[in-house]
Parts: structure tokens; sequence; C-alpha cells
């Protein structure tokens, strides 16, 4: 087992240990860690932020990097616009678990729209909703279109939905 020195205490650790014991420098050996992942900022902001941040991975302090920008990208992302595995938006979220007003995500937790395998919102679609008007397979919602409840009030509403982003569902209900 090769030795090396930590580059923050000058303890003597292997050269693979991943962390020092005696500082808890992450990846002590490597003389100038940056840390995992990526991390990237547009040089052009908007109010402060960056246009565009992608973030994913630890810093060099072993910190998750968290994307944050008019548009954000990333594991852990808050923004205008966010994609994300775990994030925040002010108007729209993609990904895994997201919040924001409108939002596509495995767990879509929307306040306007949501759509995804558990999806909120005022309209939501998904396998379970919670919603005024949802389409699921199950839910709760005022007016539900769901393998056990077909309310043509939801229906209608959908219709008009889709036809006013210029599209039609009405083959479907």
């Amino acid at each position: 087992m090769a030795l090396s020195t930590c580059r923050e205490c000058g303890h003597e650790i292997s050269e693979r240990a991943k962390i020092c014991p005696n500082c808890g420098a992450p990846r002590p050996a490597i003389k100038e860690w940056k840390g995992t992942g990526f991390e990237w900022r547009s040089e052009r902001t908007l109010y402060g932020l960056p246009l565009i941040h992608v973030a994913f991975g630890r810093n060099k302090n072993g910190k998750l990097r968290i994307a944050t920008g008019i548009i954000a990208i990333g594991q852990f992302a808050i923004g205008v616009c966010t994609f994300a595995q775990i994030g925040a938006a002010l108007i729209f979220g993609f990904g895994q678990i997201i919040f924001a007003p409108v939002v596509i995500a495995q767990i879509a937790i929307g306040l306007l729209f949501g759509l995804g395998q558990l999806a909120t919102g005022y309209a939501a679609i998904g396998q379970l909703v919670v919603a005024f008007y949802g389409i699921g397979q199950t839910g709760f919602a005022q007016f539900l279109w769901s393998t056990s409840r077909k309310d043509p009030e939801a229906a209608q509403f959908f219709i008009e939905l889709a036809k006013q982003l210029g599209f039609s569902i009405k083959k479907y209900f």
C-alpha cells in the first residue's frame, strides 16, 4: 500500500483514501481536488442568476452541487425552468421529483398542471392524481376520469384544454 500525505493537513494517508481520517478532506492524496461531477454557468445573467447553470456531483468540500439559474439543469436544481432529478421551478419543471406550477415528472407536484406517475395540480394526468380536474388510473379529484369513474366534466375540461393547445383528444373519451 503506497502512502501519501493529505493536501489539507499533511497527515500520512493511503493514496487510495477516500477521506482523510485526520481532517476529513475528500480524496486527500489528490493535490488539487475540485470535487466530482461537473459544473458550468453561462456568462450571461438575468437578475443576478446565470441564464443557464448545469451542476451535478459534489464540490471540492464534498457538498452537493445544486444548479441555480434561470434554466437550472442537474441532479438537484432550483430555477425558473428546471430539469433535474429533484428540483423546484418558478414556471416549469421536468424530472423525477419536481415542484413547480407546471410540471412533468415521475412525482409531479404541480400547482396548475402536473403530469406524472403521481401528479398534482389544478389539472393533473397520471397513474395517481390529486387535482380539481384529473385523468388517471385512480385518484382524488372533484372531476375525475379514471378506470372506475368517468366524469364527463373532466373529459370536457381536458378536451377543451387540448383544443387550446392545438390538438384533439376527443376520440379518447
